[in-house]
């Protein structure tokens, strides 16, 4: 839509023609893309952003560059979750939409169901109750247990194993707060990509992104009872063991290893071939490969001392 009538239905005037055809990060946004700008750390992102408009507060509205119209407003989160709506896909893609189709040697057992649009490719799995919606792809010789849900635009690589109760591609936890404390829901217009070889234990969840995609990369093995956030990217052959639960936007280098109720904070980097140590706390982001532990989080060796002269005291 014109960015004029956009800004109209969510509260703000500006007299442009710029058509926007959707939302993203001031990083990946398009010239006809509109973005946002709420945090300072952002700053260098906005100053290079390539979008066609930006919500901003006025003090940041400087910085907007001059092929990028500045939608100036005091709550540009608040907007951008008041915009999101406008872009969000349809819940279920119309009836005239293509049927689903099935590559050689697919076995759908009986109470599974497959969406419109959406592409089942060779030697592919499906198990009763499990539920793949429209517009989804699934690699060949994947394997989807019992009553897991793949939500719309998934894409699921080759030679995958989902187990039974997992979700993929839910809404991320994203609202937006009134002054009055109210919440109000930014909508998750992204997807989920899980490349080859991966797999994934029962009664996991992992979120869509806000836009652009949540992507789990080749060979990441993930336990029972994990919580991955949106925007998240997790490299290839990472193991992330039962009960760990992952921020929004957090990024997982190659083969990081996170164990058994361990976590981390949103928007931060973990260095390759890190491993995190069981309940370890993650609020920062990690640049060197080691063995971390703890909350706050140290570096293991130096968390075992600090438990031994904490046992000492005890004595």
């Amino acid at each position: 839509m014109k960015l004029s009538n956009l800004a109209q239905k969510i509260g703000l005037e500006i007299s442009s023609e710029l058509e926007i055809l959707g939302l993203n990060t001031l990083k990946n946004a398009t010239n006809s893309e509109l973005s946002f700008f709420e945090n300072s750390k952002y700053l260098e992102d906005l100053k290079t952003t390539g979008a066609g408009a930006v919500l901003v507060n006025e003090e940041f509205a400087q910085f907007v560059p001059d092929c990028c119209v500045a939608v100036v407003t005091s709550e540009p989160y608040l907007k951008l979750a008041l915009a999101s709506k406008l872009f969000a896909p349809k819940v279920i893609e119309d009836e005239d939409a293509e049927e689903p189709k099935f590559g050689e040697n697919c076995k759908i057992q009986k109470g599974a169901y497959v969406g419109r649009n959406s592409v089942i490719h060779d030697d592919v799995i499906i198990m009763a109750g499990a539920f793949v919606g429209d517009n989804c792809t699934i690699g060949s010789g994947s394997v989807i247990y019992p009553n897991v849900t793949i939500y719309r635009d998934s894409k699921i690589g080759k030679n995958c194993i989902i187990h039974a109760n997992t979700v993929v591609g839910s809404d991320g936890f994203g609202f937006a707060h009134t002054k009055l404390g109210e919440h109000i829901k930014i909508y998750q217009n992204g997807n989920v990509i899980i490349e080859d070889d991966v797999e994934i234990g029962s009664n996991t969840s992992i979120d869509r992104a806000v836009f652009g995609s949540t992507i789990i990369k080749q060979g990441t093995k993930i336990d029972n009872l994990v919580q991955i956030g949106h925007n998240c990217i997790i490299e290839e052959h990472c193991i992330i063991v039962s009960q760990v639960g992952i921020s929004g936007s957090s990024h997982l280098g190659r083969n990081v290893i996170m164990g058994g109720q361990s976590a981390t904070s949103g928007h931060l980097k973990i260095a390759p071939f890190v491993t995190i140590a069981a309940r370890g706390g993650v609020t920062k982001s990690i640049e060197q490969k080691g063995t971390y532990a703890g909350f706050p989080l140290y570096e293991h060796r130096e968390w075992l001392k600090l438990q031994g002269r904490i046992a000492k005291l005890l004595k």
